[in-house]
């Protein structure tokens, strides 16, 4: 085998173990809601327990690139694509840690019966994982127009997400006694939030990888 087909393959096994960490990333993230939505406890402690895979993967992903970087001191469009799977990686890392607050969440609020924001919830989840399955599409086909379209839904996820916080706002003023779950309740949609800007972090750095150039999808 050539260096350059070392390289290759080197590079080709850390952009599949790179998606292997994002579809781990955003499972966690629906599994966490769903145990929110269940009451599902155990699902949750799941969640939690199965959140080391995706930061080892993670610290995995992140040598190897560093390896070939120094190994092979690639350059040009090499080198962008090793920096930008280190910098998805990170992202969908944090997407995996958001799963976690969540179910960690879900357990503070146990049985309790959920308010009525959980439906706006539920639809933010929606939009978050769809943006970042899409971005992980974009990435392993490198189309910039996919990638262009994540911006726009989340719009849609920022708009959610002061919808959600309105009516908790409300709701505290009309159940004081369930203050502890709107706070949480709060906390997750901000996860959920977060989660979808990681999203547009990563099709901002797919903008990267195939033009050389940087793009704020935001504006």
């Amino acid at each position: 085998m050539s260096v350059r087909e070392k390289f290759d393959y080197e590079l080709q096994s850390a952009q599949e173990q790179l998606i292997t960490l994002s579809n781990m990333a955003v499972d966690a993230l629906t599994k966490a809601v769903n145990a929110l939505t269940d009451h599902d406890i155990d699902a949750a402690l799941e969640v939690i327990e199965d959140d080391a895979a995706i930061n080892q993967l993670e610290e995995e992903i992140n040598d190897k690139v560093i390896l070939l970087i120094a190994k092979q001191s690639p350059v040009a469009t090499d080198l962008r694509r090793l920096i930008v799977i280190i910098k998805v990686a990170t992202d969908m890392e944090r997407v995996g840690d958001y799963a976690v607050n969540i179910a960690k969440e879900t357990i503070r609020i146990g049985k309790e019966e959920l308010l009525s924001p959980i439906h706006e919830i539920k639809q933010m989840h929606a939009l978050a994982t769809a943006m970042l399955r899409q971005v992980i599409e974009a990435f392993v086909e490198e189309d910039i127009v996919k990638a262009k379209e994540i911006a726009e839904l989340d719009d849609q996820v920022d708009n959610l997400y002061g919808v959600v916080i309105n009516k908790l706002m409300k709701s505290g003023a009309q159940h004081p006694d369930k203050l502890s779950q709107i706070t949480q309740l709060a906390f997750i949609c901000r996860y959920m939030e977060r989660s979808a800007d990681h999203a547009t972090n990563i099709a901002e750095q797919l903008f990267y990888l195939v033009r050389g150039s940087h793009y704020d999808l935001n504006k």
